[in-house]
């Protein structure tokens, strides 16, 4: 039997405490119970609220009668899309790879004129029980006119599908991938189909006429749900200041205060975001669903609601991943050499546009070098929950696609799939298909890694053994951050940042603030500040949070080294340049003699000049892509 190797970290650079193994400051709050979410927020007053969802897919909404379910007794508050003020179609970019249409949004949280898919939210209710709440619903009338539905995107192209959207047009702008509505006065035809683009490098067909072995693969894949434990749920309060107050597990609040400020029509800064411990996410809690919701129940009741989703609702109106039907076709010389390849990529957004398609086509190619390419992509509605980000939006589909046509591509040339893939593999200076040109990437080093892994050279024994090979590729991304480190008289440091922790960004972003300090990660504590706390973060993601809150606490903790050195300057009565930092200790550059540590400093901020607060906003830029081999 093998045994279990380690990863092999290709690094230039040996490092005190990145790359460590720290206890996980959040942890033991955890595993103890101790943790509080969303659902564990209870006011004095407060109203349980509880949302009406259409039984059909597809249906017009003649009417909606509210007045039973009003005078039952214990109900304090009914509502419908009225409540909530329909924005612009502005496009916003809530998370990796999925632009977002507001006006979309907002009709997904409280169905307009239609409901679109089955579970979409038509009304809702606020209570002093969830029973009463529950009850109140059924005394809800709605005149339904059942419409013809489209389940896949198969059908929803057809020249005779019913159209979900009676004024979107298809667009053809990578630019705008949310699709949006088209005027009145012009006349380009109606369509389900919002948006649909083309990448273009070489001569594809010259490309295939100069292969001798061609594959082609056709691939389909339903819709996934992210599968996070935790329901979505918020609770809402209004103060007497007429400024609103949100309890909420998401990926990102400052994407809650936005979108609940814009549906309700108030400044963005009378609405403060607290963001809770999310019990999974995965890319399923970018965008909102009940904020708005428990808002405009507590503003029409006058008391704090909570709405919580039950698991039958999460499962049927919040986001799975899109399914998808790709077709590849791959061209290569005997010696196996990659000389053409071709995609067409239909991604189901779910009932309003936006799938994560064009990520698909990013990254569906771009871990080859190959010369000649064409990928098109189709961004399709149907009567489905709306699509939300899941792990890499996008990209897992492609690479699906791709790297099964690759693997017969191998076995058609009888080479082994590794050595195709050094052969063709993308390195620094490789233009992808989609245009950019690749920074270095590390993928020939990770091939030769998994190549001479003892576990691709074992002998299969038994029945139904085989070994499977694969790689994939993701662009990486980045975003506005903001940290505030602030230095205790005990020598610890208080970090406050913008990212909700998905998946140990606490850990790492402490990790990256005591590197630069020269104290452990123990000595950090790391906390997530809500929107009145902390400066503007973008929305957390599983591949860029890490990089941009990482770097704002790196910024943070140079500004505490450039404070304490001139601390250490005015206590020594001499030039700051004179003074250096290194391994949380101050030395004089000519007095040998001259030495503070941090923790000195630290006991005597207030003495010297007052509190040490480290802070920072930025937004990098320069994320490298990810090439993974398995």
């Amino acid at each position: 039997m093998l045994e279990d190797q380690p990863n092999i970290v290709l690094s230039n650079q040996e490092y005190n405490v990145v790359g460590k193994r720290p206890i996980r400051q959040d942890g033991a709050e955890k595993v103890t119970g101790q943790a509080r979410y969303g659902a564990d927020i209870n006011l004095p007053g407060m109203l349980y609220g509880k949302i009406l969802r259409s039984p059909y897919a597809h249906a017009r909404i003649r009417s909606i009668d509210t007045r039973h379910a009003e005078e039952l007794p214990g109900v304090h508050a009914v509502i419908t899309s009225s409540a909530l003020t329909q924005p612009s179609g502005r496009l916003v970019d809530l998370a990796e790879g999925a632009i977002h249409n507001m006006g979309f949004m907002c009709n997904n949280i409280m169905a307009g004129d239609k409901a679109l898919y089955k579970g979409h939210a038509i009304a809702a209710v606020a209570a002093t029980s969830p029973y009463i709440a529950e009850q109140a619903l059924e005394l809800i009338e709605v005149d339904y006119e059942v419409l013809p539905n489209v389940a896949t995107a198969e059908d929803a192209m057809k020249a005779d599908a019913p159209l979900l959207h009676d004024q979107l047009a298809t667009i053809s702008n990578p630019a705008l991938r949310a699709g949006g509505y088209k005027n009145d006065d012009d006349d380009t035809p109606a369509s389900n189909v919002s948006n649909h683009f083309e990448f273009s490098l070489g001569d594809v067909e010259q490309g295939f006429k100069e292969a001798d072995v061609i594959v082609e693969k056709e691939t389909h894949t339903s819709p996934v749900h992210q599968g996070y434990i935790e329901p979505h749920t918020a609770t809402a309060q209004w103060g007497s200041d007429g400024r609103l107050t949100i309890w909420s597990s998401s990926q990102g609040q400052f994407a809650v205060r936005e979108m609940t400020a814009r549906f309700l029509d108030v400044p963005v800064g009378r609405v403060k975001a607290i963001p809770m411990e999310i019990g999974g996410g995965f890319g399923g809690k970018t965008i909102v669903y009940v904020e708005p919701v428990a808002a405009a129940l507590a503003r029409e009741s006058g008391r704090p609601v909570k709405v919580t989703m039950s698991r039958t609702e999460v499962l049927e109106a919040s986001g799975p991943t899109s399914g998808t039907h790709i077709k590849v076709k791959l061209g290569a010389t005997k010696d196996g050499k990659l000389v053409a390849a071709q995609a067409s990529l239909v991604y189901e957004a779910g009932a309003f546009p936006g799938s994560p398609v064009s990520p698909g086509c990013q990254c569906m190619m771009a871990s080859y070098d190959i010369p000649n390419a064409f990928i098109e992509g189709y961004d399709v509605v149907v009567n489905r929950p709306k699509s939300a980000a899941y792990r890499a939006p996008g990209a897992p589909a492609s690479a699906f696609a791709m790297e099964t046509a690759v693997d017969e591509l191998c076995e058609k040339l009888g080479m082994d799939p590794l050595e195709f893939r050094l052969l063709n593999s993308a390195k620094e200076g490789t233009r992808r298909a989609t245009g950019p040109v690749n920074p270095k990437v590390g993928f020939i080093e990770t091939l030769q890694a998994a190549k001479d892994h003892p576990h691709y050279h074992s002998k299969l024994e038994g029945p139904n053994r085989g070994r499977g090979i694969a790689s994939g590729f993701w662009f990486n991304g980045t975003g506005p951050s903001s940290a505030i480190a602030i230095v205790n008289p005990d020598g610890t440091v208080k970090l406050v940042e913008g990212s909700p922790d998905i998946g140990g960004t606490r850990a790492s972003a402490s990790q990256m603030l005591a590197e630069v300090l020269g104290i452990s990660a123990e000595e950090v504590y790391p906390s997530v500040g809500d929107t009145d706390s902390i400066g503007f973060t973008s929305t957390t993601g599983g591949s860029n949070t890490t990089f941009k809150t990482g770097w704002a606490s790196y910024e943070a903790a140079q500004d505490i080294v450039r404070q304490m050195r001139e601390r250490a300057a005015r206590i020594w009565e001499c030039p700051v340049d004179e003074v250096k930092y290194e391994n949380a200790t101050l030395t004089h550059a000519t007095d040998a003699d001259k030495t503070l540590t941090f923790k000195q400093i630290a006991t005597r901020q207030n003495a010297t000049g007052g509190p040490i607060t480290g802070r920072a906003g930025v937004n990098p830029s320069g994320p490298g892509p990810s090439i993974s081999v398995h």
